[in-house]
């Protein structure tokens, strides 16, 4: 009662929408822009305790600002101001996506029709990973051309981008082949499944690894929005997450010195 006195000392700075519990969880956060964040996130998402606390500990704010490969100082604050900002399709990438509800020991022997299946099975916790504004439209839709039937692996829809976003799944490292298959369905999806209101379709391959050079030559220079990013069956070191960040910021404050 103490902390949440000395740290809410303004009345008005206290959401109703928020329950006790919420705030406990919030106060063992020491890292104020970071406890700001998670706080609008709470007030966005609606979300539950559990939810709240699996984002802690998956360390979602320093997975946001690493995914964006140019952080900044005025990075954080919108963050800690506004929570996770959606106005383009990079905003809802994560790196890496961390899938430990799967609950995958032995990663080695699942296959990708495994990891599709097990992913559906927990779709409620995918949608989280996901983020805000993703609605499940199904798996292994169909996509033909020239007579030839090809199957995207996922399919979601996001309201607030209004966008289809297709998700292809890879249980080996990203190849640059990869980015033309996804390149396909976009423009498929694009030109016959888009409403006149849609905005163009996004593209998400998941791979269990990549290389940053190799998908920068890939996906450089496409008129289309694919991304490639890495997925985890592990909580992250959120330690190391930190380190990274105030090492990224330390660089970025001498860059401008």
């Amino acid at each position: 009662m103490r902390n949440f006195y000395l740290n809410y000392s303004d009345a008005q700075t206290v959401s109703g929408q928020l329950s006790w519990s919420h705030y406990c969880e919030l106060l063992t956060i020491s890292d104020l822009d970071a406890r700001s964040f998670y706080e609008y996130e709470c007030l966005n998402a609606h979300w539950s305790i559990r939810e709240l606390r699996r984002q802690i500990e998956s360390a979602l704010f320093q997975r946001l600002l690493l995914s964006d490969g140019s952080l900044n100082k005025k990075k954080v604050l919108e963050l800690s101001k506004k929570g996770q900002i959606i106005e383009k399709p990079k905003d809802i990438i994560k790196d890496p996506y961390v899938l430990e509800f799967l609950g995958v020991c032995e990663p080695k022997t699942l296959k990708e029709s495994d990891l599709e299946k097990k992913l559906l099975e927990r779709i409620e916790d995918f949608l989280l990973e996901l983020g805000r504004g993703f609605m499940f439209v199904g798996t292994q839709q169909r996509v033909t051309l020239n007579n030839f039937h090809h199957w995207v692996d996922m399919v979601f829809y996001n309201k607030i981008l209004k966008a289809y976003v297709l998700i292809d799944l890879k249980i080996e490292k990203f190849k640059i082949e990869n980015a033309g298959q996804m390149n396909a369905y976009i423009n498929y999806y694009k030109t016959e499944v888009n409403e006149p209101d849609d905005n163009p379709p996004i593209g998400i391959i998941l791979c269990a690894d990549k290389d940053e050079i190799v998908a920068e030559y890939a996906l450089g220079g496409l008129e289309n929005q694919i991304f490639a990013s890495k997925y985890t069956y592990y909580i992250p070191n959120k330690e190391q997450l930190i380190k990274q960040v105030e090492d990224v910021l330390e660089q970025n404050n001498q860059e401008f010195k």
